[in-house]
């Protein structure tokens, strides 16, 4: 949901005092001149005495090849030949000889500079044609030599064995340009200076924000809804606790039609009603009608860790609220903090009792807050203060209790909106079937049905899908039988059909609309049974025969197998809950019209802690228990009358539906009017125009399972058996498992009646060759089938030996 930005109307929190600019200015400045004086000293500029070297005699050798021809090597000599360092220069004298020097630059390491100066010197006459290696040589012996004759002689006045590479020296020092050679002292103290400068600041900022919340603390949650979609046509199944907020909303849009005969508006409105009835949706359908501001809240957002935060809080959002009045507030959930006072918890400075304190002031003190109305929503109007209940607080009390028939038909249609669905579908028939049913029961329930008719692959929800959910609502999710035992499972038809046959005879029981066997939740089976109308009064007459529907399974175990199992566990708890109400609550036993007991609560509830739940003696105790067991005992002796004088009919229910799992209320009562079902099973085969048109459709796409001239037969087989529209398909597997079924005449004529009885049905044999070319199983085969085919498959795995003799007889009882 949007939230309004706040502004000076939205809000009564005091600007932040700001920290002045010059403290935070000077700290970044002592922390930048830090660390700058630290990068001057540790990173600036320096050289390292890696780019001298000291040459050795060894370093320049004379070298004679067989025809005389004299050459050099060794490191210096090639520094020298290749003029890396050293120049050849000439020095006119006063003398007849020539001074000749090897001239070139050096780094003096103590002075930090670069200095030229002579490194070799010596004195003679060269001509033009002196040979170079001849300078080589005085080099490489450091003698005095003279020249003569192209000989040459000299001395070395100033010796000097430090050479230097220039081109590398050049790449390992600094540029003459003073900016280049500071460069990276410039970029890593400005990488240093920034990170130092963005810590600080998210450091900063964190304290501001962690001041800024401490301070936002005490300040109302209260969101300002906007853009809600929700209007009142959304709203179905409570037209008269919407007609009273239509009335609301109306008094905002036109207020002179009220104050002219001298109305006022209500102060609040509490809505009370169980989960899911619409409480909060109503709010919401009020803030989507309201031209006025509206403010939502939940009664868990005003108490806080810190003392005193929830009262702040009430404050704050009535200051808001009067700011922009006129205006509604709606507090969810108000029993969070509108609890009863003075159960002794949490102390007499308990956060919560000063919370709904300031909650009673601001709603009705001294305070003027004309134009402002409070909705609050609760599903626990017990634990509320009665002073938050009283009038002039809460004015008007409604009460969104669970929608009639009428109420969910509607609901029905509401929530079929943007959905497709199918043409049969009978809201009316859902709505009988969901007695008691919330509307966010209703809505899961369509939510449910369109994603099993996905799943199931059709282009709209059916009734069959729609059933599927209202019978997973109710116990869960189908479970697989086929892990329980044949005998548990005929022991839980039975039982079933017991429940049905007492809700069929007994007067003054509900409709029953489905009994089923297939597991779902924690249940093995299920009867669901519906009143004609809603009731809001039951009869005694009424209270015993549904104890007496609640023994039926149970009683019909004791006359069918002389045994009883654990599956009526909780029929038992149900009937004795009701009979203990009838002794204690509703006064119809020889007891009297007295209420034995006090409603239960706990203090943890807003009780007293001297609350007491007993208010009799032991000895009316001992009678009460009597009571109660004469209840229970003589509709147990009435399940047994009923179920001894239809036990065909119980026999009957309950070997059909071991067969066919599930019985509507139409199929039951055909069944024990006709001794049978219909030949066709309209559940399981319908014969409905969509589903004829779902079939002719998978007609022209079968499954396509491979390329080869056994995979081709079997494609062939497929679109000639479908073309036939069979009722089911049988598939007869060869199976290399040594547990696979072998040929049994008996066994395979009572499984085949059971599964295709009155049924139009195919065969097809598949090899173990042929799975083997499809790479397929037989089980994910018949699968591939039932699913994409949407016809029911009976598979038989047997051996090769068995194979020939199944086919034969199935073929013959085709």
């Amino acid at each position: 949901m949007p939230i309004a930005p706040k502004g000076p109307e939205d809000n009564n929190q005091k600007p932040l005092s700001r920290r002045p600019w010059i403290g935070t200015a000077l700290i970044y400045i002592v922390v930048i001149a830090i660390v700058t004086f630290m990068i001057f000293f540790l990173v600036r500029p320096s050289y390292s005495s890696k780019n001298t070297k000291t040459f050795t005699n060894a370093d320049i050798r004379q070298v004679v090849d067989e025809d005389g021809n004299i050459s050099y090597e060794g490191e210096l000599a090639n520094v020298l030949e290749n003029k890396y360092v050293t120049l050849l220069q000439t020095q006119v004298c006063t003398t007849d000889t020539q001074q000749y020097q090897i001239y070139g630059e050096y780094y003096e390491v103590t002075n930090n500079k670069i200095e030229t100066s002579t490194l070799w010197k010596f004195n003679g006459t060269l001509d033009t044609k002196t040979s170079y290696y001849y300078v080589l040589e005085i080099v490489r012996t450091r003698s005095a030599v003279t020249v003569a004759n192209n000989t040459i002689t000299g001395i070395d006045p100033n010796p000097n064995n430090r050479f230097y590479n220039s081109d590398v020296y050049k790449s390992l020092t600094p540029s003459n340009n003073a900016f280049l050679s500071w460069l990276p002292t410039i970029l890593i103290t400005v990488v240093t200076i920034g990170a130092g400068w963005f810590a600080i600041s998210r450091l900063n900022k964190s304290m501001k924000e962690q001041m800024k919340n401490q301070t936002d603390v005490a300040s109302s949650k209260a969101r300002r809804v906007t853009n809600t979609k929700t209007k009142f046509a959304d709203v179905a199944g409570c037209d008269e606790v919407k007609s009273e907020l239509i009335e609301i909303v109306d008094y905002f849009k036109n207020a002179q039609k009220y104050t002219r005969l001298g109305a006022k508006l209500p102060k609040g409105v509490l809505l009370v009603g169980p989960p899911g009835t619409g409480k909060t949706l109503l709010a919401k359908a009020v803030a989507g009608e309201a031209e006025v501001p509206f403010y939502s809240i939940s009664g868990s957002d005003f108490v806080e860790m810190y003392v005193g935060v929830g009262a702040s809080r009430v404050r704050d959002m009535f200051k808001t609220a009067k700011n922009n009045a006129p205006c509604l507030v709606f507090i969810d959930e108000i029993d969070a903090v509108g609890r009863q006072r003075g159960a002794g918890l949490g102390g007499g400075n308990d956060e919560r009792e000063q919370t709904l304190n300031q909650l009673l002031v601001e709603m009705d003190g001294f305070a003027d807050n004309s134009g402002v109305i409070i909705i609050a929503a609760t599903n626990r109007a017990d634990v509320l203060d009665p002073a938050l209940l009283r009038a002039g607080r809460f004015d008007r009390q409604i009460t969104v209790d669970l929608p009639d028939k009428e109420g969910r038909e509607a609901i029905f249609k509401v929530h079929a909106r943007g959905k497709t669905i199918a043409d049969d579908v009978d809201f009316s028939a859902l709505a009988s079937r969901t007695t008691g049913f919330s509307g966010a029961d209703i809505a899961n329930i369509m939510n449910d049905a369109a994603i099993l008719a996905v799943r199931e692959r059709r282009d709209r929800i059916t009734i069959k899908d729609i059933d599927e959910a209202i019978d997973r609502s109710i116990s869960g999710p189908a479970k697989s039988n086929k892990h329980m035992l044949p005998e548990e499972k005929k022991q839980v038809a039975y039982h079933e059909s017991g429940h049905a046959i007492i809700g069929l005879f007994v007067p003054h029981s509900d409709k029953v609309q489905k009994v089923t066997i297939v597991p779902r939740g924690r249940t093995g089976g299920h009867v669901m049974m519906t009143p004609e109308q809603d009731r809001f009064l039951l009869t005694e007459s009424e209270l015993k025969a549904r104890i007496i529907g609640y023994l039926g399974g149970r009683t019909s175990e004791e006359i069918f197998f002389g045994d009883v199992s654990t599956g009526a566990s909780n029929d038992i708890e149900m009937a004795t809950k009701l009979a203990k109400a009838m002794v204690t609550q509703y006064g119809m036993s020889p007891l009297g019209l007295i209420q034995y007991g006090q409603p239960s609560g706990s203090v943890f509830l807003g009780r007293d802690y001297s609350d007491t739940t007993k208010n009799f003696s032991s000895q009316k105790a001992y009678e009460i228990d009597k009571e109660v067991y004469r209840i229970i005992e003589e509709c147990h002796q009435e399940a047994r009358k009923i179920l001894l004088e239809h036990q065909e009919d119980v026999k009957l229910m309950a070997e059909t539906l071991i067969n066919v799992e599930t019985l509507t209320a139409e199929q039951i009562s055909y069944l024990l009017e006709h001794r049978e079902l219909p030949s066709v099973d309209e559940h399981k085969i319908s014969e409905n125009e969509e589903e004829m048109q779902i079939r002719e459709k998978a007609k022209t796409s079968l499954p396509y399972f491979g390329e080869s001239p056994k995979c081709d037969k079997i494609n062939e087989d497929l679109k000639r058996m479908f073309n036939q529209n069979p009722e089911c398909l049988v598939i007869l597997a060869e199976s290399r498992s040594a547990n696979a079924n072998s040929y049994r005449a008996s066994t395979i004529d009572s499984t085949i009646k059971k599964f295709a009885a009155s049924r139009k049905y195919s065969l097809l044999v598949l090899s173990i060759d042929q799975m083997d070319l499809m790479h397929i199983t037989a089980s994910d085969f018949g699968q591939k089938i039932e699913t994409e085919m949407k016809t029911p498959v009976f598979l038989i795995e047997t051996t090769k030996d068995s194979i020939k003799n199944y086919a034969e007889f199935l073929t013959k009882n085709k």
